[in-house]
């Protein structure tokens, strides 16, 4: 892969702010009183005042409030869908435009670095109860950096080399820059939460193992990582991928996909099936085509993700759905859709095909005898309680596969559940 090549895999897909554009953005704000928009962010980060603290120069205000509110607001302020909470919520929408928070949360994450900010720092008094958070993705870092302030120690156990997950190993680096993550992995580090990669809950140690050696409590954050392919001939053909482990060997080897001059095929109308679709044309291949079974309006891919796949020059096609793949010696020659009339059909050459349809979690019964719904994510009540009282699980693994803000803001409150239960076994009240 050239040098080229992998600067287009890694380049932005939409650029920041400057400080000046910056400062121009914040002053259309006009400083509701009620701040609608800090109401309508699920995580709580409270746009209303880190745009004030902009509008009045105080960068490092800023950053605290995106910082101590969402441990990953950097991540967040990539590839959070503004469009859908706090921009939706702005009150210039009734004058013009909304203002354009998710670009200026981007800005104070970017001064915190450039200016070398030390945002959190870990309690001076520690509580000396153990706490494992399964997972290392945004459900966990959430849950994990609360529960770290709270004074509780915290050990993140992550089966992959690094910290993150789906913000690791399954985003283009276009929507979110690995060194984003890694600041935003650097802040949780520094509240004193522990990280022990390369180990897999429920494989190379159990919970009854970890519960012998002092964990009080376990945070199930484990995500969707079981491949999804449809129920139709030819998914075994050498070209055929799921979705999260094309975009994981794509992260993972920074580009590198082999599909340089040749012809792909996505499968798929949400995000994840954009981000397949995008890092295809940005790797090389010739000719990228998603085609979804319904129509755009139904596509549950937010519309910027789409214009940016449009403005590649992939096309999206609607109302077909896959009914075979049929290649010869073993490797994939083309994509066969009926239409959703009944009449149409098509055989699409290609050469990859990349089915993004949905995602699984693993078997959570191999961690425990946790009770799961149809679907094989993790029964929860409010705060995250599982059926075992020191099980607490949220994010994918629980919701079935929501936003990094949604898992943001409901590993917030799994951490607030666990704090309420130690504290009340701490004085005697527990059960």
């Amino acid at each position: 892969m050239s040098k080229v090549a992998k600067a287009r895999y890694a380049a932005a897909a939409v650029p920041g702010f400057t400080h000046r554009t910056a400062m121009e953005e914040a002053a259309r704000c006009l400083l509701c009183h009620d701040a609608p928009c800090s109401a309508a962010c699920p995580a709580g980060t409270d746009p209303g005042r880190f745009i004030r603290s902009i509008r009045f120069r105080n960068p490092k205000g800023a950053a605290e409030t995106v910082r101590e509110n969402n441990v990953i607001g950097g991540s967040c302020a990539w590839v959070c869908p503004y469009d859908n909470f706090c921009e939706e919520a702005c009150s210039r929408c009734g004058i013009d435009r909304p203002i354009e928070i998710g670009r200026l949360q981007r800005y104070v994450v970017e001064q915190e670095q450039v200016q070398k900010m030390k945002i959190l720092k870990p309690p001076a008094k520690k509580k000396g109860v153990k706490v494992a958070c399964v997972g290392a993705g945004p459900a966990s870092l959430a849950c994990a950096a609360e529960l770290a302030k709270a004074g509780y120690a915290v050990t993140i156990f992550e089966a992959e080399e690094k910290a993150g997950g789906v913000l690791t190993y399954g985003i283009t680096p276009a929507r979110l820059p690995q060194g984003v993550v890694d600041q935003d992995v650097a802040a949780i580090r520094g509240l004193g939460v522990r990280f022990a990669l390369h180990t897999r809950v429920g494989a190379d140690i159990s919970l009854d193992a970890l519960r012998e050696q002092g964990f009080a409590a376990f945070f199930l954050g484990a995500g969707l990582w079981k491949a999804q392919l449809p129920d139709i001939e030819g998914t075994d053909l050498a070209g055929v991928y799921a979705a999260s482990g094309f975009l994981k060997t794509a992260r993972e080897s920074r580009g590198r996909t082999g599909l340089a001059g040749k012809r792909a095929v996505v499968v798929g109308g949400g995000d994840v099936a954009m981000d397949c679709a995008t890092t295809a044309k940005l790797t090389g291949a010739a000719h990228v085509a998603v085609y979804y079974r319904r129509t755009l309006e139904e596509a549950p891919a937010n519309m910027r993700e789409i214009q940016y796949a449009l403005s590649l020059g992939i096309s999206i096609v609607t109302n077909f759905a896959p009914v075979r793949c049929v290649g010869a010696d073993g490797k994939l020659q083309y994509v066969e859709f009926k239409g959703r009339d009944g009449n149409s059909s098509a055989q699409v050459a290609a050469d990859a095909a990349v089915f993004a349809i949905g995602q699984a979690p693993q078997d959570m019964r191999q961690l425990a005898d946790l009770s799961l719904t149809e679907k094989g994510t993790v029964k929860t009540r409010s705060g995250g309680k599982t059926n075992l009282p020191d099980v607490f699980a949220a994010g994918d693994v629980a919701n079935g596969g929501k936003t990094v803000v949604e898992a943001v803001a409901e590993g917030k409150k799994a951490a607030a559940a666990i704090c309420k239960r130690l504290d009340a076994l701490h004085e005697g009240r527990g059960k």
